[in-house]
């Protein structure tokens, strides 16, 4: 069992006098993680312990704070199968699939430290007789606050580029991974100069306090309420909000594309991680041309799944964070079949311990559901079927969310026309999962705000000086 500490001020083992709670294993309810709370004034200690090392560690030279970055990512290396357990402990994940997201946020911390020194300001062209440039500088203290569902890549990303920036940074992982936050948190810290990064501990109310501090920037992945909160606040203190929010991601799939392909498709972006992913199918609208086919062979492939705990080697879909979370998502699907959806696979609660749900396939959906209009983040595939390209394009586009979507389809004018026309930050052709190294993307609506990755999420940490330099009395120096 873990026994999370926090770090405050470069002290390990600091505060924590708001009580604890532990964490249950989703697969069958035993306790992983005792962690303790932190305290209204122990949010303001870090922030304020964050502050006083804030100047040091703007001062260091880039290449030295990227000579840290880099031990840090050796740190997490070193210690990358206990956070792939840890992870798999707590939130339920396939093994195979948090080791994945350890090296990923391995990648990130080396992507930065790489970037960050090569990343200036620019020289500006006025008069002869002085100098003009634009020079960028952290912003100060940053306060990130991370997801449960990959929580060590997106950590990794959002610390990496805070920290290498020049940056000091708080850090609270979610209540549902705490463990997976401060394993990660001790190997970053063991690279750094003490003071430069701390961890808070705690639920909403933690973050909620660290978030209405007089820090620079809030930096959130999460649920798009959250995020709303999380921009109120920074309203009030004037500082930066850094959003990547939640999403209801279409699946459009054209009426010339195999259908048996297709539904490999949706499986794989409803299904993977448990359905609880940022970017997971959420919504399918399929031509009618192809809709018999496809969902056919959609329902074929989730009965054939094997549900099991994230330690089995033979898991292919592990069990949703908790059973609170099984609620939210068994709920959106009977209130739609309540409303007229039918059930073609799954839906149904299992016996036994632990927060399992089967892949499940739902038809005859409408726009108006809450399982389609609003963000499920389960195992769920809701399916609606279409008659035109239009009218997929025009519903796909109507949602309160903007993180990304995917179409398959063998035209490359409907290609054109869905990266064109989609209202996302995001759009994949051909492929719900993928793309180059380096991408970046702004989500929109209530999906948040800023870059959240990419070489630009650099930029989202810095802010940018002036400086106009003329010799005095309009002579030389």
């Amino acid at each position: 069992m873990y026994r999370v500490e926090q770090l405050i001020g470069g002290v390990w083992g600091a505060g924590g006098e708001g009580g604890e709670f532990v964490v249950a294993d989703p697969a069958d309810g035993t306790p992983v993680s005792t962690v303790p709370v932190a305290t209204e004034a122990e949010v303001a200690k870090a922030v304020g312990a964050a502050r006083g090392a804030a100047a040091g560690w703007a001062a260091t030279a880039p290449a030295d704070r990227a000579a840290a970055l880099h031990r840090a990512a050796d740190a997490v290396a070193a210690v990358a199968e206990d956070l792939a357990l840890a992870t798999t402990a707590e939130m339920g994940k396939p093994l195979p699939d948090a080791r994945g997201g350890v090296a990923a946020g391995v990648g990130s911390l080396r992507q930065y430290a790489e970037l960050a020194p090569v990343r200036g300001g620019r020289t500006l062209h006025g008069g002869r007789d002085a100098v003009d440039f634009m020079a960028p500088e952290p912003r100060g203290v940053v306060a990130v606050l991370t997801p449960w569902n990959d929580p060590v890549a997106v950590a990794c990303g959002l610390l990496g580029a805070a920290l290498v920036t020049g940056n000091v940074v708080v850090f609270k992982p979610s209540e549902r991974t705490p463990a997976t936050g401060w394993l990660l948190a001790k190997a970053l810290d063991s690279a750094l100069p003490a003071g430069v990064l701390s961890l808070l501990t705690g639920g909403a109310a933690v973050g909620a306090a660290l978030a209405g501090q007089e820090v620079d920037v809030v930096a959130h992945v999460g649920s798009t309420a959250t995020g709303r909160a999380i921009a109120a606040a920074c309203a009030r203190t004037g500082a930066k909000a850094l959003l990547e929010n939640g999403g209801s991601d279409p699946l459009i799939v054209d009426a010339d594309v195999d259908p048996t392909w297709a539904a490999g498709q949706a499986a794989m972006g409803a299904f993977a991680n448990a359905g609880q992913i940022c970017v997971a199918v959420e919504r399918i609208y399929v031509h009618r041309a192809v809709a018999g086919e496809m969902v056919a062979a959609l329902v074929d492939l989730a009965g054939a799944m094997r549900v099991g705990p994230g330690q089995d080697p033979e898991t292919e879909l592990g069990p949703l964070v908790d059973r609170r979370h099984r609620d939210h998502v068994h709920g959106q699907v009977t209130a739609a079949v309540a409303a007229g959806a039918r059930l073609r696979a799954g839906g149904i609660l299992p016996d036994g311990s632990g927060a399992f749900y089967p892949p499940t396939v739902v038809t005859d959906c409408t726009d108006e559901m809450p399982l389609v209009r609003e963000e499920t983040f389960g195992p769920v595939a809701p399916v609606l079927v279409v008659d035109s390209f239009d009218e997929a394009l025009t519903r796909a586009a109507c949602s309160p969310y903007g993180l990304a979507a995917t179409v398959l389809t063998g035209s490359m004018s409907h290609a054109q026309r869905a990266w064109r026309e989609l209202p996302v930050g995001t759009v994949k052709v051909n492929a719900v999962f993928g793309g180059a190294p380096g991408g970046a993307a702004q989500p929109r609506r209530g999906s948040g705000q800023g870059f959240g990755y990419g070489p630009e999420l650099l930029d989202e940490f810095t802010t940018t000086k002036v400086v106009h330099l003329a010799a005095p009395g309009g002579g030389h120096w």
